[in-house]
């Protein structure tokens, strides 16, 4: 009878431990981010080697543009189907004060530089409590050669001059980045940009700019826009996302030249949902935001990683070959009159400036 009980004890304890095995075979992960190349270039980089490593599974969805609305009405309704959200600093601001996304030790759950250095040390800002850092990226201003056989556009003023530079623009539909390129094109210092945002005056001002250009924008909304009117020719100036200007320039060879003066420099990254920073949550966290992963981001999209160990390891292109250094926003060359997204200024000011630039628009 002993020895029965033993096997059964055995036999249990086998048992747990395959069921454990099969659990952790079949963890699923809802991951939310921005689509397109973007959200391959993560695939590549993170999900495609943790799942070869761990088995787990990772589901995509692209709704980062509206991800602080969804974690904020699935924690409402104690619901919450997404595990992370790739979302935008100030958004990641926003949703920590509210209390709609879990805190993170970054020294204890991440993993250090290659040197010691702890994450805390290590990650470029952005580390406000909750968020992640993941990327550095540039929105920024491109045209297509083809479109100024002489004298190119080399600035940000040069994109206001339509005599100059003659053309229709293309302009995303919202106030930020719009709003600060108005101001240095009419003589404000990058560094002075949020200063002078933070008056009425300097509001008028922004806008007073934008009214020069207005009749000869041709409003986007979505980022694979910019490049296809760059390519049809309906603009000659767009702005946009430098990875996808990046990825049109050599996976489709088009004509573009990117404009690095007045980039505006922002951080993108990671929150977790309320109630989802499980274990198996902080082992892909760890894994997914090393120094090695987040250079390996690099291989696939021209997206400077927010790790400053990373610099060295960022490579080539993984399908090109091409050098991705010089194609980094943080790469000196191009990082020498930067504006860096001031995220705490638009998330105290996004609703106000968002009013008054719908309102400018309707005019």
């Amino acid at each position: 009878m002993k020895k029965l009980l033993k096997r059964s004890i055995v036999a249990t304890a086998v048992a747990a431990v395959s069921l454990t095995g099969i659990a952790q075979a079949e963890e699923t992960f809802t991951v939310v981010s921005w689509g397109g190349a973007y959200t391959k270039s993560q695939q590549r980089a993170y999900s495609e080697p943790y799942t070869a490593k761990t088995g787990t599974k990772f589901l995509h969805e692209d709704k980062s543009g509206t991800a602080l609305a969804g974690i904020r009405s699935q924690v409402e309704a104690n619901n919450v189907t997404w595990d992370l959200v790739d979302i935008l600093e100030g958004d990641a601001m926003i949703a920590c004060d509210e209390g709609l996304v879990e805190e993170i030790n970054y020294d204890e759950i991440l993993a250090a530089a290659p040197d010691g250095t702890l994450p805390s040390k290590d990650f470029v800002g952005g580390l406000n409590g909750c968020f992640i850092p993941q990327i550095v990226y540039a929105t920024l201003l491109a045209y297509n050669d083809e479109m100024f056989p002489g004298e190119k556009p080399t600035t940000v003023s040069d994109m206001f001059d339509l005599k100059k530079f003659p053309g229709k623009r293309a302009l995303e539909k919202i106030p930020a980045g719009n709003l600060e390129w108005a101001l240095l094109a009419d003589g404000v210092a990058a560094k002075d940009v949020y200063d002078v945002l933070s008056t009425e005056e300097g509001v008028d001002r922004a806008f007073k700019k934008l009214d020069t250009i207005k009749d000869s924008v041709i409003w986007w909304t979505a980022g694979a826009q910019p490049p296809q009117l760059l390519s049809d020719k309906e603009v000659s100036i767009a702005s946009g996302y430098n990875g996808r200007f990046f990825g049109a320039q050599v996976n489709e060879k088009q004509p573009f030249t990117i404009i690095w003066d007045g980039q505006v420099a922002e951080i993108d990254g990671w929150v977790v949902p309320k109630g989802k920073l499980t274990t198996a949550m902080k082992a892909y966290l760890k894994f997914a935001t090393d120094t090695q992963r987040l250079a390996d981001q690099s291989k696939f999209i021209a997206y400077g990683p927010a790790r400053k160990s990373s610099s060295a390891f960022v490579d080539k292109h993984a399908d090109t070959g091409i050098d991705m250094k010089p194609h980094m926003p943080t790469n000196p060359d191009n990082f020498k009159n930067p504006i860096i997204k001031n995220a705490e200024w638009w998330a105290n000011n996004k609703d106000d400036m968002s009013e008054r630039f719908n309102a400018w628009l309707a005019k």
